[in-house]
């Protein structure tokens, strides 16, 4: 029997974001803990919003389980809050109430700035001071375009995402300096949305230790100055979309997406006003479009979608930064689920 350090993390109640809470306690196990191993835990919600101090218990539901590579013996998991009968899900609780498909596939493209003394690293002192404008950050290579710590920061995040087996799909430095991407990719809405909230969880307590901030803000630098905001792309697809697809059936979705734009804008995280402007790749925050490798649309169509018989997978360029990935799965699943397919239609299997 070995001592694992199991690190419990959940959302707390605070809105219109929720912030990452986590706390551990010590279990013996004979191996790495399994999910069904793992005990419900409480918690004090009246110091998460989660509760009133009269009836402050809440409980933690273990929902997966990933190996903490930066422990030893370490575990992090990702819990549903829920009410003390165990049974009820607590109303801050986004993840129990989402549809879910094993074959909706869900990529998120997160990106977010390293914050230093309240500025992106890489901005000179004083707020009116900037350095040289948007051009060679993206992608960018050398000290002058991205620094030295962001690096190091992100280069030690994606090991530490690998070691807990999330599906990190890649790294790149993003259009503003001080700016960065990391891209996650799993399979069902859930799966997909825990994984997101971990590698958020790791990159936090990563840059405790470099006395450097995550700021996940949409927009923090502002709306009236030329540089870009932060968004969460989301691509997805679902079995039908790569094994059928077709134009009929895609024209019929993006009429659903336009249909729902308003439910979809409730949930794509705060302040999406700020980003959502129809400048910086970005359409206007009231309207939706479509089109092919079209970055200044609500929905970036790939050529291979198109050349591969309208079927694959699309990219939802609406999602911010600070959204909540279980809800923007749960809203892209609810909207294809309203969609009839003609296979279905026809009677086919």
């Amino acid at each position: 029997m070995a001592k694992y350090k199991l690190e419990y993390i959940w959302l707390d109640g605070y809105e219109p974001t929720a912030n990452l809470r986590s706390k551990t306690q010590i279990k013996e196990f004979k191996s790495f803990p399994k999910l069904e191993e793992l005990p419900w835990w409480g918690f004090d919600g009246s110091s998460t919003r989660q509760a009133e101090g009269r009836s402050s218990d809440c409980m933690l539901k273990p929902v997966a389980v990933f190996p903490d590579g930066a422990r030893k013996n370490g575990a992090l998991v990702m819990c549903e809050v829920y009410m003390p009968d165990k049974k009820t899900p607590h109303p801050s609780n986004g993840r129990a109430t989402i549809p879910d498909d094993p074959g909706a596939w869900f990529g998120f493209e997160q990106e977010y700035f390293l914050y230093k003394n309240g500025r992106p690293l890489g901005f000179p002192e004083g707020s009116a001071n900037f350095p040289y404008p948007q051009g060679l950050y993206y992608t960018g290579v050398g000290y002058d375009a991205v620094g030295c710590i962001a690096r190091e920061i992100v280069e030690e995040h994606l090991d530490l995402c690998l070691e807990a087996g999330i599906n990190h799909e890649g790294i790149n430095a993003e259009v503003a300096k001080g700016q960065w991407e990391f891209q996650i990719f799993g399979k069902g809405s859930r799966s997909a949305a825990d994984q997101v909230w971990v590698a958020r969880y790791l990159m936090m307590r990563l840059c405790e230790s470099y006395g450097v901030d995550v700021n996940w803000h949409c927009k923090p630098l502002g709306k009236d100055v030329d540089w870009n905001g932060s968004g969460m792309h989301s691509n997805f697809s679902t079995t039908y979309m790569r094994e059928v697809g077709g134009k009929e059936y895609f024209e019929a979705l993006m009429a659903a997406f336009d249909k729902y734009k308003n439910e979809h804008i409730a949930v794509y995280g705060p302040d999406n006003h700020l980003r959502l402007t129809g400048l910086h790749e970005t359409q206007s925050i009231d309207k939706f479009n479509y089109g092919i490798a079209n970055r200044g649309a609500s929905i970036r169509v790939p050529h291979s979608f198109v050349d591969n018989g309208y079927r694959g997978y699309l990219e939802d360029r609406r999602p911010n930064s600070q959204g909540d990935p279980y809800k923007i799965a749960g809203r892209i699943l609810q909207t294809i689920q309203t969609v009839p397919t003609p296979a279905v239609k026809k009677g086919k299997k």
